[in-house]
């Protein structure tokens, strides 16, 4: 006998769970999906199907027994749009923007603690006016931002440190360095530079502070020996790159251990929640390579207000 097909995981371990307004609902033994006739699907299923489940346009199209451009044609009349939610509470935030291609991006900033979006906004350049745009909003809409987590954008430290406790990220500023002096750099000074950073996650600042100041003492001849340049005849910094590595050190010392303050308890010492939120968005949206820019947003929006309402309810819950 044919059995209906869960939509969610496809299992044939269903059966019917009565009628609504004369279609056949059914219920899927497996994992206790609730559904109506396939051939009947909602806009929500359809939706449901595309984004939470990856299911590709082909996919849902098998699924329904339609045809491709019936399911984009029902997708297109999907309606999705993020609206800032009103906010209420304080805590940490984390706040960075993620692009695809050129002049397509994301700015978002989410609450340190649960994951819950506090923000989106669709950019084309990561600007500086973003970010405290972002900001007022989220204070704005009732949230009392204790403190705020970012990733190296130099020119925001000096338009919030006055107002906010600031956090650099400890792993993007490993990256940095890295960035300079490479994973096996050849130089001793910049060995024993990349030492140091790289046990930045578990040091506390003191020792931090002692250990790179005498790593300075140390290497002060390498750091400040010159070459005099055969074509212009100026002279210039020998290891530009060391130096370029410490000057970024420098710049983020202040804020690389406000976590450890007094009044800054439960602040993450990395960005790495809302990293992980963007690698979720991007799987998700790698499922569907070509989509235009309408649906992108329309998808990003959609990913957003569906990790709200979990959130949402999780809060409820507690």
């Amino acid at each position: 006998m044919y059995k209906v097909l869960c939509p969610i995981c496809r299992s044939p371990h269903t059966m019917k769970n009565g009628r609504r307004n004369g279609i056949q609902l059914y219920v899927c033994r497996d994992c206790r999906y609730h559904f109506r006739n396939i051939r009947h699907a909602s806009d929500e299923q359809i939706w449901s199907m595309y984004m939470k489940n990856r299911q590709t346009i082909s996919e849902i199209s098998a699924i329904l027994n339609v045809s491709e451009s019936t399911v984009k044609r029902r997708l297109r009349g999907i309606s999705i749009k993020w609206e800032q939610p009103q906010l209420s509470g304080s805590g940490f935030v984390n706040i960075d923007a993620t692009y695809w291609g050129r002049n397509t991006g994301i700015l978002v900033a989410i609450d340190s603690s649960s994951g819950k979006p506090l923000y989106l906004k669709f950019i084309r350049h990561e600007k500086v006016a973003d970010y405290t745009e972002a900001i007022a909003s989220i204070e704005g809409r009732g949230y009392s931002i204790k403190g705020v987590v970012l990733d190296g954008f130099k020119a925001l430290f000096g338009e919030l440190s006055p107002d906010y406790k600031l956090r650099m990220c400890q792993f993007h500023l490993k990256q940095i360095v890295r960035r300079y002096l490479t994973l096996n750099p050849r130089l001793l000074a910049a060995r024993g530079l990349k030492a140091i950073i790289d046990e930045i996650v578990t040091a506390r600042e003191e020792d931090f502070i002692d250990q790179y100041d005498q790593w300075k003492e140390t290497w002060k001849e390498t750091l400040n020996r010159r070459t005099r340049s055969s074509v212009t005849g100026k002279l210039h910094y020998t290891h530009k790159r060391l130096r370029t590595a410490m000057n970024s050190v420098d710049f983020f010392l202040p804020h690389l251990f406000t976590y450890q303050d007094e009044g800054c308890k439960g602040m993450p010492n990395t960005n790495n929640k809302i990293e992980g939120t963007f690698t979720d968005l991007k799987k998700n949206l790698n499922n569907h390579s070509g989509m235009t820019a309408e649906n992108r947003e329309r998808f990003i929006s959609g990913f957003f207000l569906a990790l709200l309402d979990t959130q949402s309810m999780k809060e409820k819950q507690e």
